[in-house]
């Protein structure tokens, strides 16, 4: 089985806080992995080592075969790693499909004509299509959430990773969005995905990591690692859904 993405002793300490203590994680190509922790778990930190907006104290990154550890945000967004913030991020006076375009253009860097088909495809593919030309920061929370996902795909990944998409949602709107994730699944993209709403995972994803401190405290088929002792005694107190309405 190939590798899409490899961390390997990945160290980083702000202050006397360590959010990532030798962490070392493989992920396959086309396998979708979420990954669950508490609040401070470093999970958030963990998606900027591998977008490139944080930098690791030591260790090393590698996207395929390629070390990236020490390649910036733009560089590893041309190679394939593309991401989602927990909090959309769109640029809210421009239209939605004028914010996918810029993905294509400047993600993915394609020509004109490209980048609109693109841009096109990508709208379908999350249900934006009907509102495209519409003014972003018009949108509700579920179409914020799809363009954040929208954008990112824009820019062409292979490894794609998904920080909380599912967070404020209703049942049903989670269902909206799980549709989307498995036509990723289907089309062989490669996926991290965190997420405090834990049924949405269960449904979706080939493998759980929990992670807590800074260290990886189980790994595997998502209902073993859920019902692992270690990770129950981790969540005690935090607002976790584990089971689905």
């Amino acid at each position: 089985m190939t590798t899409a993405l490899e961390l390997d002793g990945i160290r980083k300490r702000f202050g006397r806080v360590l959010v990532a203590d030798g962490l070392s994680l493989a992920v396959a190509e086309g396998q979708l992995l979420g990954i669950v922790g508490p609040n401070g778990a470093g999970k958030t930190t963990l998606f900027g080592m591998i977008s490139g907006e944080v930098a690791p104290d030591a260790g090393e990154i590698r996207l395929g075969d390629r070390p990236i550890t020490s390649l910036g945000p733009a560089a590893r967004t041309r190679l394939g790693v593309g991401r989602t913030y927990q909090v959309p991020r769109p640029f809210e006076h421009m239209s939605v499909f004028e914010n996918v375009l810029t993905g294509a253009v400047y993600g993915a860097q394609l020509g004109k004509a490209e980048s609109r088909e693109t841009a096109l495809r990508v709208l379908e593919l999350t249900g934006l299509l009907p509102v495209a030309n519409r003014q972003a920061g018009r949108l509700t929370l579920l179409a914020r959430k799809r363009l954040e996902v929208a954008r990112a795909l824009a820019t062409r990944p292979t490894v794609l990773l998904l920080d909380e998409v599912a967070g404020g949602l209703t049942d049903p709107e989670v269902d909206e969005l799980l549709a989307i994730v498995g036509t990723l699944r289907e089309q062989g993209l490669t996926v991290l995905w965190i997420e405090h709403v834990v049924h949405a995972l269960l449904r979706s994803v080939d493998r759980l990591v929990c992670l807590a401190s800074g260290s990886l405290v189980a790994d595997g088929a998502p209902a073993a690692v859920m019902a692992d002792p270690t990770v129950r005694q981790v969540y005690l107190g935090a607002d976790v859904r584990t089971v689905a309405s």
